[in-house]
């Protein structure tokens, strides 16, 4: 049966990924906890106990902050070294289990699904009370972004919060990924279903001026708190 033009876009961003982690060009990945987390994570109002879902997770050190918070984790990752690594370089040893056609691999109360988001499904996950995607939306090109949000809406009520870090430059000067989301795309992606309030702009050239080295002359991130 013949793929739909997304489904292959799908297919080919999977392999791009795939490669990317084999041979480390893991730049997006931050040896620490993203700062924005901490500054900003009581906007979701959550309390111990609770399920924060983080997309496209990778091996992000932001799992263990939200898991030292007393939430209950579950992040989604299609590459396997990825998952693994994740445990190992933080000292976890994981129960995998395959669950609904997904390897499950979980520790205390952090559980990372291997899987294409794309192919969850709403039991995958459970009940969702909070979403916090740092570096999914902006891990993909703009002709899959709108299939990720109409996903995101199938898998989690769009009556719980999302906090959304995104990245905004030139489109011209720099081949993604990370690629630009502007805040006007966020309007169109979030807005028919979500209240969007933007946190924070911030100049990222000025602290961090490697971004210069691969061309840019202006990037921005934004913090936005998506609900109703």
């Amino acid at each position: 049966m013949a793929c739909s033009t997304n489904e292959w876009s799908q297919t080919l961003d999977a392999e791009l990924w795939h490669e990317r982690w084999r041979e480390g060009r893991i730049g997006f990945h931050l040896n620490e906890t993203n700062p924005n987390l901490s500054e900003w994570y009581s906007k979701l109002e959550l309390v111990a106990g609770q399920r924060v879902f983080v997309p496209l997770c990778g091996k992000s050190l932001d799992l263990l902050w939200l898991g030292s918070q007393g939430l209950d984790v579950v992040g989604v990752e299609i590459s396997e070294l990825a998952v693994r690594s994740f445990f190992e370089e933080n000292g976890l040893e994981p129960e995998v289990a395959s669950v609904n056609d997904h390897d499950q691999w979980c520790a205390g109360n952090i559980t990372i699904l291997h899987a294409n988001y794309f192919d969850l499904q709403p039991n995958d996950l459970g009940p969702i009370d909070a979403v916090y995607d740092r570096a999914s939306l902006i891990a993909l090109p703009p002709d899959m972004r709108g299939a990720y949000a109409e996903k995101m809406r199938e898998l989690v009520s769009t009556n719980v919060p999302m906090l959304l870090i995104t990245l905004d430059y030139p489109g011209h000067q720099m081949s993604g990924p990370p690629f630009p989301v502007s805040s006007g795309e966020v309007g169109e992606l979030y807005g028919d279903h979500y209240r969007i309030e933007r946190l924070a702009c911030m100049d990222l050239l000025s602290d961090e001026p490697h971004w210069r080295e691969k061309g840019l002359e202006e990037l921005t991130e934004n913090i936005y708190l998506l609900g109703r």
